[in-house]
């Protein structure tokens, strides 16, 4: 009889724990549960709660774009490091981007006719574009190949004979990237220029009206 009484006692015992340590779960639980029900009503509580997390969320979407977004504003500043120095400057007329296909079209006129159309080409080919990201530094080509178009001889708005051209080439992919917190330059044969946020102005000298096309070449 001792016997079955100590071990009823120990049962007993074990099943009064059990219950203390299931009872201090459900308490705990209890109290979580108070507590994300305290911070749910507290946010509905919030006048226009879900035009604030739509807000956010679009700030975060918008964040993200920014981000991500090409610095197409640089090309301005690409052409005008590639223009030759006098007696080898162009003027361009057109400057057009395509994205999607990542080339870049030029448009202009030069005094100088074919000497200073192939010194133009000559520097495009040898600039490169400089990445840097704290110690870390990189260079690609700007471009591999130009695609020649059009060329004919005509009078500019001063009544001066020039060379008319047009010509496309495939930039790096790194040209108009965003740099993040580093920066990008564009490094030609004769100087670097940082174009990281296109800070540089268009000067007017870059641009003239449309010569007057007389004849090819």
């Amino acid at each position: 009889i001792s016997i079955s009484f100590l071990v009823g006692g120990a049962s007993i015992a074990a099943v009064v724990v059990l219950a203390l340590i299931l009872g201090s779960q459900i308490a705990a639980e209890a109290v979580q549960s108070g507590v994300i029900k305290d911070r749910n009503d507290k946010l509905m509580a919030v006048e226009d709660l879900n035009k604030v997390v739509t807000i956010q969320h679009q700030l975060t979407k918008i964040n993200e774009q920014h981000s991500g977004k090409k610095i197409n504003s640089r090309v301005f500043d690409v052409v005008t490091a590639v223009n030759p120095v006098a007696p080898n400057n162009v003027s361009f007329s057109d400057i057009k981007v395509n994205p999607e296909s990542k080339t870049i079209t030029l448009e202009g006129s030069a005094v100088n006719g074919y000497s200073a159309l192939e010194t133009l080409k000559k520097t495009i080919l040898n600039t490169k574009v400089q990445t840097t990201d704290g110690d870390k530094s990189s260079e690609v080509s700007l471009t591999k190949e130009i695609k020649d178009g059009d060329t004919s001889f005509g009078e500019n708005s001063e009544g001066k004979k020039v060379l008319q051209f047009s010509f496309s080439f495939e930039y790096a992919e790194e040209l108009l990237a965003p740099a993040n917190n580093g920066t990008v330059s564009v490094l030609t044969p004769t100087g670097k220029v940082d174009v990281t946020d296109s800070r540089q102005g268009i000067p007017d000298s870059l641009f003239k009206s449309n010569s007057k096309k007389q004849e090819k070449k």
